[in-house]
């Protein structure tokens, strides 16, 4: 025999469903803004509110930054005032004269005597002209070859190795004599172009002597130039 279904067994066989209230958004929001309110009035009845700050304002003083003050600077002294210039005074007056109305007696008048003539002045004498003073003696006198006479003419001596290197020429050498006719020193006036013929020429000069010179106006100190001519040439 079939079962007949039963109407309504489904339902007493399924589970149970959840039922949902259907809450809003708003006044999930206006709850908690409610409760919040109370939350602080009650804070500050019972002090809490007090407490957090004393809490908060120290750390705040810790934070302030101290500013230090710039130095004063003084102001700089003022300028020093000008000495008050001295008023010009016056120039004193000028004494003024005065007229002395009473007439002064004369004065007694007296005879001037006539002083006797001056003696004549005699003109000075004029000194005698000095005689000439004489003139110097010359110190250097220069002589020619015809005005003198060797008493010990001048024998150059050919120098071998000159000979040898075909060396020649004209040497002329000043000669100073004394006034006894001795010579004093000798130089090379104009070379011939090699030192040895040169250095024998100057040698044979100075062993030369020619008569003493006989001039007025002359002395011991005067001494005469000639220009000895020395030839070397070659056989």
């Amino acid at each position: 025999m079939n079962a007949s279904a039963i109407p309504g067994s489904d339902a007493l066989s399924s589970p149970a469903t959840p039922v949902r209230l259907p809450i809003s958004r708003n006044l999930v929001i206006a709850v908690s803004v409610v409760v919040f309110h109370v939350a602080v009035l009650w804070a500050m009845q019972n002090g809490l509110l007090r407490r957090a700050v004393q809490h908060v304002v120290p750390a705040e003083i810790l934070t302030h930054i101290i500013e230090i003050e710039p130095p004063k600077v003084a102001p700089p002294p003022p300028p020093p005032k000008p000495a008050p210039k001295k008023p010009k005074l016056p120039p004193p007056p000028m004494p003024v004269a005065i007229p002395d109305p009473v007439p002064t007696p004369r004065a007694p008048t007296g005879v001037i005597e006539p002083q006797p003539p001056a003696p004549p002045v005699l003109a000075p004498v004029a000194p005698a002209p000095a005689p000439p003073a004489p003139s110097a003696p010359a110190r250097l006198v220069e002589i020619t070859q015809g005005e003198t006479e060797y008493i010990r003419p001048p024998k150059p001596v050919y120098p071998a190795l000159s000979k040898r290197s075909g060396e020649s020429g004209v040497v002329i050498i000043a000669v100073y004599y004394s006034t006894a006719g001795h010579a004093k020193r000798a130089e090379v006036f104009k070379s011939s172009g090699f030192e040895r013929l040169d250095r024998a020429a100057r040698e044979a000069v100075l062993a030369s002597q020619v008569t003493p010179f006989r001039r007025a106006g002359v002395n011991e100190d005067t001494q005469f130039l000639l220009k000895a001519p020395i030839n070397f040439v070659l056989e």
